[in-house]
């Protein structure tokens, strides 16, 4: 897809995609109004965009599938509810505990700092800041309530109870606006709590510049985190405690005064310099309200690509907000003068922006594919990215486990997108494929086997440390015919034809006599006993039991029914997944929020409910789909929790395609499977002008008849051509 360069991640600049969200109200969603019909036509997709959800916990032991371990918070979203423009390198948020995943847990009642960047993972959360006044003193903190909080895209106030601070807070791509009401007149401080963060903080500086500017760093891990502040109100005095130690910090002192503190703040992982430089070019003299409203504009360009039509409250407010969630990961990490720090540490130039790692794990099942669609210059970039890491290492990275950079990068060729050196990408993805020392762990075992083993181990524990190995078969199957289409593409015979019968490595780990994918031992016998209910993070699995996995083949469909006997077989196999209660003794932190022994709120048998396609019952899979979506999104006391963690985006995008009726079960074709949506109409704005609209005229939920351009389609997948072409599909139902 050769489209127009989306300029979004550009100074001063925002982009043209599609994206809609919704805001509620941090306290309060209106139960009532969620099954009432909301057809008109929508003014402000921002407005419908509720950052909250996904930072409220899980805690109904029914729900969860067992009762929690006291002290255990369930990880239901962990995401944040700050400012932050689309991929950006800036995620200004609240943060009110480190150490957890995005630093922000709704049911906490104290504020400790307002940090620049956020993933959701456990990381990042750097340059701590906090507004204070009067005799402030360690530990910093305050008290806070919902009432006086709220966040859109781009946005986000509270008010800071005990040191009586209104808080404001917006960005851009690269830089951070702090605007702090103080009601004190005097003793107005600024803390920069800089040896703290969501990692080890190995050390920290900070310097005061001139009267209204300080600068200073972050090291955390590899990075050096740089910053570069500006303060309207003169900075009577810089105290600094233990520069770089663990326990230290720094305040500034401000004159006193009744007008509002603005500080603006740029970031770099270059240098003090650039971070200098980023907060010129974009914020530069600019007001709050000026670069609050550019925050929004650029959303409501991304959110407007895609209009729905026909749902009620809950499902528009969800569709939009799940959007939104899909479009803040990968982050940008080159400055606006074009520099960044490679994989090896060294400052470079060149022609495009450079991005951090996509979750791929994850995100390579929908939310990549999303991205390809609806910012294909990111998407671009990002590829780039990987690539130049690749000429760094010889390796294209991976994320967690296997090596889904394949079906990200050949599904974005094979959707028409060939703006990088595909041949450079290709040749990378074949090191991973066949080399020891990559992404893939025990690659020479898989090769000369065709499955990963693992070891014989006596009784093992949810914890047991091992290779996972029936998940990396499985995932390198897929990765192996992901790799298998773009050497098909290419023209390169010999290498299809050897990773394509790689790509059915998968029926290695199938048992026949209990119909599972099962662990298999060194010398090749099944692991025995043999537990199919029991989860693991590690052994055999990678956190999932046989129940989750034993259905992923989505590239080799039919084949998976008959290695199970046939259709009938297979369905009474789904049944099973789906109706076979969950055993409360098995815990296993993040699997939980069960159909059956179906997880939601982990990614491995996200495939699942579509399964029921491949025996001709598609209205058994949209039974699942439906149940999933109204009763997995938005749950809770608040109604502002998730399944599962948000895991970059994935869970979101699993949410905004079925939503759509649409679903990209392979992700590396550029084909996506039609289920039946939530929403009368669908309609993507493309880039070219044209539009793609999905409209369901029926309100019944089984599918019965699928229309692409007033011709009936034959099967269940539609072509991305859609995409690039324009068309109508009409979803049938009854």
């Amino acid at each position: 897809m050769n489209l127009a360069k989306h300029p979004y991640f550009q100074a001063g600049k925002f982009i043209l995609v599609f994206v809609s969200f919704f805001f509620i109200s941090c306290n309060s969603t209106s139960q009532g109004s969620k099954d009432k019909e909301d057809d008109e036509p929508q003014k402000s997709y921002t407005s419908l965009v509720n950052p909250f959800i996904g930072t409220a916990p899980l805690i109904d032991p029914e729900f969860i599938g067992y009762p929690p371990p006291e002290g255990w918070r369930v990880w239901a979203g962990l995401v944040f509810p700050g400012s932050s423009l689309p991929n950006a390198m800036v995620q200004l948020s609240p943060i009110t505990e480190y150490g957890t995943g995005a630093g922000y847990e709704y049911e906490d009642t104290e504020i400790i700092g307002f940090t620049h960047t956020n993933k959701g993972h456990w990381n990042l959360c750097n340059i701590p800041i906090l507004p204070v006044s009067g005799n402030a003193e360690a530990p910093f903190k305050s008290s806070f309530s919902h009432n006086t909080e709220s966040a859109s895209p781009g946005y986000y106030e509270v008010k800071l109870d005990d040191y009586r601070i209104k808080v404001r807070l917006t960005s851009t791509l690269r830089s951070g606006f702090h605007e702090y009401t103080y009601e004190n007149e005097s003793d107005r401080k600024i803390l920069f709590d800089l040896a703290k963060a969501n990692h080890g903080v190995s050390n920290w500086e900070i310097t005061q510049v001139d009267d209204y500017s300080i600068s200073g760093l972050q090291h955390v891990g590899g990075d050096k985190i740089h910053f570069y502040a500006e303060s309207n109100v003169n900075i009577k005095k810089l105290d600094v405690q233990e520069m770089g130690e663990k326990d230290g910090y720094a305040i500034l002192s401000l004159e006193d005064g009744k007008d509002a503190v603005n500080l603006k703040i740029g970031l770099s992982y270059v240098s003090v310099e650039n971070a200098a430089e980023n907060l010129k070019e974009e914020i530069g003299k600019a007001d709050f309200e000026e670069i609050k409203k550019r925050a929004n504009d650029s959303w409501e360009d991304l959110l407007s690509t895609i209009e729905v039509a026909g749902g009620n409250k809950k499902q528009n407010e969800m569709f939009y907000s799940s959007f939104y969630r899909s479009f803040l990961w990968p982050a940008l990490r080159s400055d606006v003068n074009g520099e960044f720090k490679d994989v090896k540490g060294e400052i470079q130039k060149k022609d495009f922006n450079y991005y951090t790692n996509p979750s791929f794990w994850d995100t390579y099942r929908n939310k990549l594919v999303l991205l390809s669609i609806v910012s294909p210059d990111v998407t671009t970039d990002i590829i780039k990215t990987l690539i130049d890491k690749g000429e760094k290492t010889g390796f294209i990275p991976t994320f967690f486990h296997g090596d889904h950079a394949a079906p990200f990068i050949a599904g974005t060729y094979l959707r028409g997108n060939a703006e990088f050196d595909v041949d450079k990408a290709y040749q990378f993805l074949l090191n991973n494929a066949y080399k020891e020392g990559g992404p893939r762990p025990h690659i020479k075992e898989y090769i000369e086997k065709g499955y990963i083993s693992d070891p014989d181990v006596k009784n093992p524990k949810v914890e047991t440390k091992a290779k996972a190995g029936v998940s990396k078969t499985l995932e390198y199957a897929y990765d192996d015919y992901s790799v298998a289409q773009l050497a098909k593409a290419l023209g390169d015979e010999k290498k299809y034809e050897d990773l394509i019968k790689r790509s059915e490595n998968y029926k290695n780990v199938f048992d026949t006599s209990s119909n599972f994918m099962r662990g298999r031992l060194e010398n090749g016998d099944w692991i025995s006993p043999f537990n199919s209910e029991h989860p693991y993070y590690e052994y055999m699995y990678r956190e999932a039991n046989a129940w989750q996995v034993s259905f992923f083949a989505p590239h080799d469909m039919p084949e998976l029914v008959k290695l199970y006997g046939g259709k009938e077989n297979f369905e009474e196999k789904l049944d099973s997944l789906f109706t076979l209660p969950w055993n409360p003794n098995h815990i296993a932190r993040n699997v939980a929020s069960f159909i059956g022994q179906y997880s939601h709120g982990n990614q491995p048998a996200h495939e699942a409910p579509f399964s029921y396609y491949f025996v001709d019952k598609p209205e058994k899979s949209q039974a699942i789909i439906d149940e999933i979506l109204e009763d997995f999104y938005g749950v809770g006391e608040d109604d502002l929790a998730l399944s599962g963690m948000d895991d970059a985006g994935e869970m979101s995008a699993w949410y905004v395609f079925s939503a759509m009726g649409l679903y990209p079960l392979s992700p590396a074709d550029p084909e996506y499977l039609v289920t039946v949506p939530i929403f009368k109409e669908v309609k993507w704005n493309l880039p070219n002008g044209k539009t793609f609209t999905i409209d369901a005229p029926n309100s019944g939920r089984n599918l019965k008849q699928i229309m692409v351009n007033d011709e009936e389609l034959e099967g269940y997948f539609i072509s991305h051509e859609l995409f690039k072409d324009g068309g109508e599909v009409e979803v049938i139902s009854e």
